[in-house]
């Protein structure tokens, strides 16, 4: 602080009594903040709004820490029992910016306006020191390149989903708690609040069904999208692996599937052919013993025509998912399984011993050159 004569600060004294105390705080505290302050959310209140301890000049050289919760009570409780509690001495200003030139949300200069809100949240979490002494993943950078990072830096869409739309503002909690949005009982209910199409058929089909009976494993929204590195689902990059995904879960299924003449395509890089959701659905998903399942009996010869325009009573009976390997469940396709490899390899068994005894015969029965000839 600078020194002031008795008569300055008396001066003083009198003009901050009379409620004009602000533009003498900024005589010392920086005159080039003054237009930033009066500026803020906070300018109405005046510096001791905040300052609560100082009652005149001069002050003393350490004033108490401002408390934002003797306003702001309600985020202040929130805060208290989230993960970010004792993650700063300052918490509020390391997301809301600069405490004296704190602007409203909807400002789009607000720290914590949509478009910058990830970029705010990524001055931690996209710290790749930060991210590995406090076990993070690099969470930032997988936003980024999400659709919902997409649709909010690229194409400008505020409604698109941002850090807070899934974690929350100030009560963010840890996915293993059961109460946090990202709790994996209450992921489906957080997404919903964006997908609320999507939301009810998940709900309405078995993942869903198993979710809401209590199995604690049971597929939702992040099991297949993941959480920060969502994909576009029109993208063929996203449908080439769902295949795989659906795997992840349903092993044997898949193995049988990989069988198959789609996935022999499909893992040729040809894009239309059947994938798992093209069967199945991708969320109201149904067991086939549902007579609303796509898979359904009654309902295969409509499910396979969308592709296969004509398929009748004879063309479904035909087994996507029949495991050769199984005699006891398909002993007809296992024997047959038998007979072509054993086929296979008697021709391709019989054709390297032709070409053994050929190449031996060529070696050693090669006919000298006319010139050699005594």
């Amino acid at each position: 602080m600078r020194l002031l004569t008795a008569a300055a600060l008396s001066m003083m004294a009198a003009t901050y009594a009379l409620g004009a105390g602000d533009s003498q705080c900024q005589s010392c505290h920086g005159a080039e903040k003054e237009s930033a302050f009066h500026a803020s959310v906070h300018a109405s209140m005046g510096c001791t709004g905040c300052h609560t301890d100082i009652k005149g000049f001069p002050h003393p050289e350490k004033v108490a820490k401002v408390d934002c919760g003797s306003c702001h009570a309600a985020a202040k409780t929130a805060l208290a029992s989230s993960v970010h509690a004792n993650a700063s001495q300052q918490p509020c200003v390391s997301c809301h910016g600069d405490s004296h030139a704190i602007v409203p949300v909807k400002d789009p200069k607000s720290a914590v306006y949509p478009s910058n809100l990830p970029r705010t949240c990524g001055t931690c979490h996209g710290d790749k020191k930060f991210a590995q002494q406090h076990n993070l993943p690099d969470v930032y950078s997988q936003y980024m390149d999400s659709i919902h990072g997409f649709a909010l830096t690229r194409d400008g869409l505020l409604v698109a989903a941002t850090c807070s739309s899934c974690h929350g503002a100030h009560d963010i909690l840890s996915p293993s708690n059961a109460k946090s949005r990202t709790n994996r009982a209450n992921v489906p209910d957080t997404c919903g609040t964006c997908h609320q199409g999507i939301e009810k058929q998940y709900m309405a089909g078995i993942h869903g069904q198993l979710l809401q009976a209590g199995m604690p494993d049971a597929p939702v929204c992040t099991s297949c999208h993941t959480a920060h590195q969502i994909g576009d689902i029109r993208q063929a990059s996203f449908q080439m692996k769902t295949n795989a995904t659906c795997g992840n879960c349903h092993k044997e299924r898949y193995g049988t599937y990989r069988d198959t003449f789609h996935a022999h395509v499909s893992a040729l890089g040809y894009e239309e052919t059947a994938h798992c959701w093209d069967c199945h659905k991708a969320h109201d998903i149904l067991p086939a013993s549902d007579a609303k399942s796509t898979v359904a009996p009654a309902n295969l010869i409509q499910t396979c025509g969308k592709c296969h325009a004509g398929a009748n009573a004879g063309f479904v009976k035909y087994s996507p998912h029949a495991d050769a390997h199984n005699g006891k469940a398909y002993p007809m396709l296992h024997l047959t399984a038998i007979f072509m490899n054993l086929l296979l390899g008697s021709v391709l068994g019989f054709f390297a011993l032709h070409t053994l005894l050929w190449f031996i015969r060529a070696r050693f029965e090669r006919p000298e050159p006319e010139g050699r000839k005594s």
